[in-house]
């Protein structure tokens, strides 16, 4: 039986949204790998009964035109139609591999673990965000077989400017980009009360936080741009710290940091930046073995740790991050994460 490798594109509301970037990114990918679309043309319509009817004509092309053999890479979640395509599918004699984005059952509590897990079964194959996501999944119930994604490549045309100064010449820069929120992101409020060997630059909607200030070590540059902040930002670190506390990451985007791979991580990389992590996050393990960046089990240990990096150490990142940058520009994640889910899924019918 030959294998056609197939996606369904779809309607994109809000394309600065970074899960949305991350999706139509992935898009792109899936084009250049020749893998066939089954729905519509990619939109961009910000209406929401648009989006509706443009999904569901997408779904029915789908059903005229899916194939035996065919193998389907879906973006999970799909909001209402994600068992009715794998189901679809498997009539057809096709598979499905799902690509997970969010897990409902974790940071919104949309669904109980095992309604998530349910839902998960009806695919073929799934791509998990990273390998802490990949286990405990099977920890959890998911039997079919998994891989796992690693980071969501960013596509970007810009590319990130070369630093203009050794880290030693004046104190280390750690740069904090995102939306700013009480329940996001406060803990830069008590983090900006005890800095003593850094710069922090924060980029952001500073009247989304109450209470942030300007200082000699906090410097505040407003809203800037994906492309403008990847081809401009200044800065040693990024950091990527959620919730209220600096001692831990707290509450649901805090505690979420342990299973996902943040969009905000190959935003920063795609920028130049290596990374700050806290510990316990999914990512730290690759982080460190990839040699671009560092985790802290708290933001206190700041001051101290930074004053021990050299500028060897930040060279050997910097160029570790270029590498590692260069691959999710072109995709590099989701291709390879692909291929690995087609070898299992061909094998299986061989």
């Amino acid at each position: 039986m030959t294998h056609r490798l197939c996606y369904i594109s779809r309607n994109y509301r809000k394309i600065n949204n970074a899960g949305n970037k991350a999706k139509t990114d992935n898009e792109v990918t899936l084009r250049q790998m020749g893998v066939q679309n089954l729905g519509l043309h990619t939109t961009y319509y910000n209406s929401k009964i648009v989006t509706f009817f443009l999904d569901l004509a997408g779904i029915i092309k789908m059903m005229l035109t899916i194939k035996p053999g065919d193998i389907v890479v879906l973006q999970y979640p799909i909001k209402k139609y994600f068992a009715f395509i794998c189901n679809f599918a498997h009539l057809r004699h096709a598979k499905t591999i799902a690509l997970i984005h969010d897990l409902g059952c974790m940071r919104r509590k949309k669904l109980t673990i095992g309604q998530e897990i349910k839902r998960l079964m009806h695919a073929d194959y799934v791509i998990a965000s990273n390998e802490k996501m990949q286990n405990w999944l099977t920890q959890h119930g998911f039997t079919k077989p998994t891989g796992a994604l690693q980071l969501f490549d960013y596509r970007s045309k810009s590319m990130a400017s070369k630093p203009a100064k050794q880290m030693s010449d004046i104190s280390p820069s750690l740069v904090y980009a995102g939306a700013l929120a009480p329940r996001k992101n406060s803990f830069l409020l008590k983090m900006q009360q005890n800095i003593k060997n850094y710069q922090l630059e924060i980029y952001g909607n500073e009247n989304g936080l109450p209470g942030l200030q300007a200082g000699n070590k906090v410097h505040l540059h407003g809203f800037i741009d994906s492309e403008s902040f990847i081809s401009s930002v200044k800065g040693d670190f990024g950091l990527v710290w959620d919730g209220d506390s600096t001692d831990t990451c707290s509450g649901n985007f805090g505690e979420y940091l342990r299973w996902n791979s943040p969009h905000k991580v190959s935003f920063y990389l795609r920028a130049g930046l290596p990374i700050i992590i806290w510990k316990e996050a999914a990512l730290a393990p690759f982080i460190e073995k990839e040699g671009i960046g560092f985790s802290i089990s708290n933001l206190n240990e700041l001051n101290e740790r930074l004053k021990k990096i050299s500028v060897d150490d930040i060279q050997n990142m910097r160029a570790q991050v270029e590498r590692v940058s260069d691959r999710l520009r072109s995709g590099s994640f989701l291709t390879s994460a692909v291929n690995q889910a087609l070898t299992v899924l061909t094998e299986v019918d061989a």
